[in-house]
């Protein structure tokens, strides 16, 4: 006879009174934990001004110059200003539909972009402007190119561009094509090295972004990287599509949820991991010999899910959408 919370009772019994203790344990958790993501990603009702505004970047082509104004609207795939939209480009070789980044190639952040009335113009050092008209490829067929290993439908930017991005980054006639993510909506699952974080979700990739659709930075974090490297860095060198002013360096890293201006709501998402594209020039396109400002930032910034890469910034998800522009209130969750 077995005594089970010093109760009599016979074997059989003990084995089906443990079962159902283990069972009703399981499902308590199982509660608990589904109403925890509910009250985690419950929008706060109450919020506390942090900062402002200081600066609204756009990268239409991935890895590629910035498109800066003063205000943008907001969607599931990122900032937005009519026919202007985040990382909805981008370089991929002619073999095989794999996209190429600055990491290995720089001198893609010399192509600037410029875009009005539908067309895109690039230009780049040494090269011939040349013009896209964005609406004509929303009809073209599509075809599969693959970002981090995800395959994506995408429409080809045609003979012209592939051979001027061959001509600049390779220096040769072909080998390099210019592809158009034509959706308003995300289609990739989470990165698997992202899923670590629970508050990632699909709906937040992006267009052809490597995490998420937003990114965060606060100048003071920048200051008091600044304060550790000889040659100072602008938040330019981490390519953000926010920039902040207000809040004390790296306060950003405990927030969860962001609201900017009156209507526009994001969750802080995952913290931003950063990669040798940190030490990229983005006016010269020329490497650190130091390997800087990354080497710095490894010393003092490495987090325990982030591996041996180091953190600056944040990356958001939109929960509510709405406009941003430069001066607006940034705000928190006032717990």
């Amino acid at each position: 006879m077995s005594k089970l919370f010093n109760i009599d009772i016979q074997p059989k019994q003990a084995i089906y009174y443990g079962a159902g203790i283990v069972l009703g344990a399981g499902f308590a958790y199982a509660a608990y934990s589904f109403t925890k993501k509910i009250l985690d990603n419950r929008i706060p009702k109450k919020w506390r001004k942090v900062g402002e505004v200081t600066d609204l970047l756009c990268y239409p082509i991935k890895s590629c110059g910035w498109i800066r104004i003063n205000d943008f609207d907001t969607s599931k795939i990122g900032i937005e200003s009519g026919s202007i939209r985040d990382r909805v480009f981008m370089i991929v070789r002619t073999a095989n539909g794999e996209f190429i980044t600055a990491r290995a190639y720089p001198t893609l952040v010399q192509v600037m972009p410029v875009i009005k009335d539908n067309v895109m113009t690039l230009s780049a050092p040494g090269m011939r402007n040349i013009h896209i008209d964005i609406e004509r490829l929303y009809s073209v067929p599509s075809t599969k190119a693959s970002v981090w290993n995800q395959e994506v439908d995408v429409m080809d930017a045609g003979e012209e561009a592939a051979q001027w991005f061959s001509r600049f980054i390779l220096k040769e006639d072909f080998g390099l094509r210019l592809v158009f993510y034509p959706h308003s909506f995300p289609t990739r699952d989470v990165r698997p090295k992202n899923k670590i974080f629970d508050t990632t979700i699909p709906d937040d990739t992006g267009a052809l972004h490597d995490a998420t659709s937003f990114m965060l930075i606060n100048e003071a974090s920048i200051g008091d990287l600044n304060t550790r490297i000889k040659n100072p860095v602008t938040p330019l060198q981490f390519r953000p599509n926010i920039v902040i002013k207000g809040p004390n360096a790296f306060e950003e890293d405990n927030w969860k949820w962001v609201k900017i201006g009156n209507e526009t709501i994001f969750r802080n998402v995952k913290p931003c991991t950063r990669c040798i594209f940190t030490n990229i020039d983005p006016e010269t396109a020329e490497r650190n010999p130091e390997e800087e400002p990354l080497k710095t930032l490894k010393k003092y910034r490495q987090f325990e899910k982030s591996g041996d890469s180091p953190v600056m910034g944040i990356h958001l998800g939109i929960r509510e959408v709405g406009k941003l522009k430069i001066g607006d209130a940034v705000y928190v969750e006032d717990e």
